[in-house]
């Protein structure tokens, strides 16, 4: 039996609502909004610095970092990976901004749970990846500060 398209667009609807309760139940409020409606999402082209990682999951990340007067005045985030990996690149991005490099040093894959407040346990190791991806951003920048060489920032 084939449906009319008004049922069919009632079955869409109904779909789309059991994924924003799945998505809000997952993430919470706070990751529930950012999901929605991202922030800090792209490669940024005049970087001071990038690091590229693949985590052990699959997934890709990597992050941009451009300073001024020694604190990171912009942080971007780019991921090939799914939605929890996309979340904690935004809130990765987010805390660097602002701080300076001994700051950035401190970020911690809590500290990217605790802005999200609720997570699944399960992709926990996003957070951790993100952060990663932060430090070896930094570390690539310091690298260029003092003038020394790296063999690249993608691992």
């Amino acid at each position: 039996m084939a449906m009319n398209d008004d049922e069919f667009e009632a079955a869409v609807a109904k779909i789309q609502q059991e994924v924003l309760s799945d998505v809000r139940r997952a993430f919470g409020d706070v990751g529930f909004e950012r999901w929605r409606k991202t922030r800090y999402h792209g490669r940024m082209n005049d970087a001071d610095s990038f690091a590229r990682i693949r985590g052990r999951c699959g997934d890709t990340m990597e992050i941009y970092l451009k300073f001024r007067d020694g604190v990171v005045q912009k942080a971007t985030y780019f991921t090939d990976g799914c939605g929890s990996s996309a979340l904690c690149g935004s809130f990765t991005a987010e805390l660097a901004m602002g701080r300076n490099p001994d700051e950035v040093c401190r970020i911690t894959g809590a500290d990217v749970l605790k802005e999200l407040g609720t997570f699944p346990k399960d992709e926990e190791h996003c957070a951790a990846l993100a952060v990663e991806t932060l430090q070896e951003a930094l570390h690539q920048y310091m690298l260029n500060e003092t003038g020394q060489r790296s063999e690249g920032a993608a691992k």
